[in-house]
């Protein structure tokens, strides 16, 4: 099968749109022929759209795309475009009167790269859908990727450029689960492995003051905890989320999903440090398109790993931009 991504998975494609002069874009997960879902939501910061109905109890049991998007709350705007594609498609939860498109999303804060008054809109949103495949994607500076950064405790000056990132693994049997991470931490992002940073806030002068050392980065956690970093926090940026999908073809149940999306959170929190603070909004959606039969146990354990992969990714495919530099760069 070559390279595994989210759309390894069968039943899922993935598109991506983006605007690179302002910065920003969108990415949408299509599950055309329906989706039991579930999400977790853990940072303090969260912008999303639809999440309500994904909780077990609600009526609605499928959803028929999952997007992520930059802009802020003004970035939800796209899933109108991603709802007139699947009308027209004749896809959606059924009313009678009308099909109506199920597309839960959540946004993360790009505002501050590039221009913050050019968002995803209803026609971006319908561009991403037009360009999904299943294909492996872009990774990097792509779609909801576009104007990610991480590590911030010193503002946009002390950042490094991030973006977007997807891995998927094959559990035997058929049975496949993926994941798309679009990675905007206030946090510094680790290797699991080493516990070494990889990408994340840099030494920043501030007034008269360096701060953060003079190595290649500062280290976020570290820092908080002297005098000077407490006083740090206090003009750190909430410019922050990391947001993403997990996909697989095994059968779920609505509290499944939901429990996946839970355990998923487990990958965030190996890679990203400190995570799920108060100046994010972490949200992780998981979605099961398919009927292959396994341990709801083995799907949450490795969904964690795909969320760690990919946000390893995210940093890794990122290129330097927008006057920020990217962990390639600084590494070399």
């Amino acid at each position: 099968m070559g390279v595994l991504s989210i759309t390894s998975v069968p039943g899922i494609k993935l598109g991506h749109a983006h605007d690179e002069k302002a910065l920003t874009g969108c990415t949408v997960v299509l599950c055309e022929k329906g989706a039991v879902a579930g999400v977790d939501q853990r940072g303090g910061a969260p912008g999303t759209r639809e999440t309500d109905l994904l909780r077990p109890m609600h009526l609605v049991e499928k959803v028929h795309a999952l997007l992520l998007t930059g802009g802020s709350a003004y970035g939800l705007d796209a899933a109108t475009g991603v709802m007139r594609y699947l009308e027209e498609k004749d896809i959606g939860y059924d009313v009678q009167v009308a099909k109506v498109p199920i597309v839960p999303a959540a946004v993360l804060f790009d505002l501050a790269l590039g221009s913050a008054d050019i968002r995803p809109n209803a026609s971006m949103g319908y561009e991403a859908c037009c360009n999904a495949s299943t294909d492996p994607p872009g990774e990097g500076n792509a779609g909801a990727g576009m104007g990610a950064s991480v590590g911030k405790i010193f503002g946009m000056a002390g950042a490094v450029k991030s973006g977007i990132g997807t891995a998927a693994v094959d559990l035997g049997g058929g049975v496949y689960i993926g994941a798309v991470v679009a990675v905007n931490a206030f946090g510094d992002v680790l290797d699991p492995n080493t516990g070494k940073i990889i990408a994340g806030a840099r030494p920043a002068k501030i007034g008269p003051v360096t701060m953060g050392g003079d190595g290649i980065f500062a280290d976020t956690l570290s820092t908080m905890k002297s005098t000077a970093g407490k006083l740090t926090l206090k003009i750190a940026t909430k410019a922050n989320t990391v947001i993403g999908v997990v996909a697989t073809n095994a059968r779920l149940t609505k509290e499944e999903a939901n429990k996946v999306a839970q355990m998923s959170q487990d990958g965030l929190a190996r890679t990203i440090r400190p995570a799920h603070t108060m100046l994010d909004g972490d949200t992780i959606f998981a979605c099961s398109t398919g009927s292959k039969n396994i341990d709801v146990n083995i799907i949450g354990s490795y969904a964690a790993e795909m969320v760690a992969c990919s946000i390893i990714r995210a940093v890794q495919q990122a290129q330097s931009l927008g006057d920020l530099p990217a962990a390639a760069d600084l590494m070399t």
